[in-house]
This record gives C-alpha cells, structure tokens and sequence, in this order.
C-alpha cells in the first residue's frame, strides 16, 4: 500500500471539501478521492447560495450560520470569488405580504431581517418588476459564490494551505479499513469518511438503503453575462425570489397564514406544484443570471430534460424581473438526495468509516458548518 494516511474523504464535491478541511485544520494528514477528474455532481449545478434565510429554527438555522462563517474566512483566504450579497423576497400579492409580516414579526435577533417598502426594494434592486409590488422582504446573511469556481480552486488552497492530498480520478472501489482499493492501488486510511452524495450507495449499500434516503432532480438555467448589476447599492445584487419560494423553504412552516397561501397557489398555478418550482434568480461574478428550479422526486425523475419547466420558471421570472436583452447560455440538470425529514444523515459505518450525504438541496449552505459537527463528533472533540 501506499503512504499512510489519517484519514481520507470519498468526494471531492462540497460536503467532501469541507470535511477535509474540517479534519486537515485540526492536523490530520488527508486524502480526498474523487472519482473525476473534478467533481462534476450537485456541487457544481446550483445557484451558490448561502442561504440561511430558508432553513428552519433549530440545528438547520444555527449550522447554517456556522456555515457562512466558515465560508467567509475560507474565501477570503483563499481568495475565491464571493459577495455578502443579502436576499430578498418579493411580495404581489397581499397573502405573500402577510406571511413576509408574520415572519420578520416573529424572527429573533439572530435573524435580522425586515419589511421594506415598495420604494426600498427598488432601492436595492432596480430592475425587480414595480408593477403590483406591495412589499420586500430583507435579509442580510446571505452569501453569493460562483459553484464552479469553488469546486476547482478549493482543492489547490486546501492541499497549498492544509497539505491535503488530491487523488482525482480516482473511484473508490471498496474499503476494510486500513484498505482502500482504488484502480490505481490500494491506500493505507485509518479513518474514512464518504461525502459522494448518491454514490454512497455503491460503498455501503445496507447502510444506504436503511436511511430513507431518496433522489431529487432539479433544472436549473444560467444567462449570458448581463451589462448591468441587477443590485442598486455597492453590496448589491441580491439573492431574488417571490411568493413561491415563500412556500417551499422550511424557515416560513410557522407563518400561520402560510397554508392559506400554498392553497391559493396551488390552485392558480398547478402546473408550478407539479414540477415543485419555485423561482430564485442571483448574478454570479461575471454577471450571469443563475435561475431555477425545480423538484421531482424518486420514480418521476427521468434522464431528459423537460422544455416545459424551463418555460414555466423563465414564465414566473418574468413576474417579478426586468432583465433587458436576457439570453438564456446553459441549461443543466442535477440530482441531490435528501431525507423527509431529518436536515442531513450521518451514518455510522463502524470500523472508524462514516457516510455524511443528505443534505438535500442545502448543501452550500450547510456544508462547513455540518462538517464542523460530524467531524467532531467523529473524532469526539465537537467545538
């Protein structure tokens, strides 16, 4: 076998990336095997968001803001692109107004969020549609990256900065620890932990099947660059979304008005439900426009895309923003895995291997601070 080492991560997508940051700061020696020659899976085809404003009370909202902590230090120190850009979410109709009340009326200080004006939201954002506008939702804890410059330039900081060892290309094969056989020979690994989304599977397949852990597949859209910032102050350019998003994120569950309001847009807009769209728009670094998406789940989820769900979300943007000369460049689709109910799972694999997967479509924004729990508790020294 090869050098020995502490312990090795299986992916080299988001969650892997964090965990081996996780385990390399606290002085282990680290190898992150990814099957590709970069990771190409969920952490690649999503809006980068850091999005806290959408997870529930509770461990999702505390880990999530964990989370941005850890990525603010992290970028700035490896001088990745990103904007502490802020969210916002719009209202058109008076049932949306009301649950964006009751939501900023019950947040606490750790939530810093507030109503604004029609005349504040364009403020903010001056292309969002003034058309029927009645109020803004505001908040300042979200984050802006560009996923695909995250999952290329991350591993070179992590292995200039940590020593961590890359082995791309790389499938993991099987495991029985110290043994880790790849194609390219066996590794010596005390410790593994699998971050490989659905492939985690294929490693521990009873493990897997035990979780209640399904597939969701989601279509997703990016512009050409714009000539404009769609933001209107030097912080701009905001996370944008409206009342649809007001029915899908956890964080809204406890607005009493909320089931009022999926009633209602379950009824105008079936086709919207079907697909489980909801619609997000943010610019990127080089001023595209990432826009999505939508949800299908388990047997429904086929290998084409659907023309129909592209047209519906770039139908509902249309809604709520104004984008002169928009062109549509790239189309993608993904697929994560997530549980019905628990935020994410860890699973004991036993023999000092653990499988950290389900984190549904939260994974930028949960990844660093869910690394910094499962790792110690791993390890037995949670900070």
């Amino acid at each position: 076998m090869s050098d020995r080492y502490d312990v090795g991560v299986v992916g080299a997508g988001i969650v892997g990336l964090a965990h081996a940051y996780e385990l390399a700061r606290r002085g282990l020696k680290a190898i992150v095997f990814e099957r590709h020659p970069r990771a190409q899976g969920a952490s690649v085809r999503n809006f980068g968001m850091i999005w806290p404003i959408g997870q529930s009370n509770g461990i999702r909202f505390e880990t999530a803001l964990r989370s941005r902590d850890i990525w603010v230090d992290v970028v700035r120190r490896s001088g990745i692109w990103y904007r502490e850009c802020g969210s916002l979410h719009l209202a058109y109709r008076e049932d949306e107004a009301q649950v964006v009340r009751e939501f900023v009326a019950a947040a606490k200080p750790d939530r810093p969020c507030e109503v604004l004006s029609p005349a504040a939201v364009l403020d903010r954002c001056p292309i969002v549609e003034p058309d029927g506008l009645l109020a803004g939702m505001w908040s300042p804890t979200e984050l802006a990256v560009d996923p695909r410059e995250v999952i290329a330039k991350l591993p070179d900081w992590l292995a200039r900065e940590y020593g961590v060892t890359f082995a791309f290309g790389t499938p993991v094969l099987g495991y029985d620890l110290p043994r880790v056989t790849t194609p390219d020979g066996d590794f010596h690994v005390d410790r593994l932990a699998i971050c490989a989304g659905a492939d985690f599977r294929e490693l521990a397949p009873k493990a897997f099947a035990d979780s209640g852990l399904f597939p969701v597949k989601l279509q997703m859209m990016r512009s050409r660059p714009l000539e404009l910032a769609i933001g209107g102050r030097e912080t701009g350019c905001p996370h944008l979304a409206a009342g649809l998003t007001l029915g899908h994120y956890t964080s809204f569950t406890d607005c009493p008005t909320l089931p009022a309001l999926k009633r209602r847009l379950d009824a105008e807009l079936p086709e919207y439900r079907r697909y489980g769209i909801h619609v997000m728009a943010t610019q990127n670094g080089l001023g595209e426009l990432v826009l999505g998406d939508s949800h299908e789940y388990g047997d429904d989820i086929g290998i084409f895309d659907n023309p129909c769900i592209d047209e519906l979300v770039l139908k509902y943007l249309r809604g709520f923003l104004s984008v002169p000369g928009l062109e549509i460049a790239s189309r993608w689709q993904g697929v994560y895995i997530k549980h019905p109910s628990k935020p994410w799972v860890v699973a004991d694999l036993g023999g000092n291997a653990i499988a950290v997967t389900g984190v549904g479509g939260a994974g930028m924004t949960l990844s660093f601070g869910l690394a910094e729990r499962a790792v110690g508790d791993w390890l037995g020294d949670a900070v």
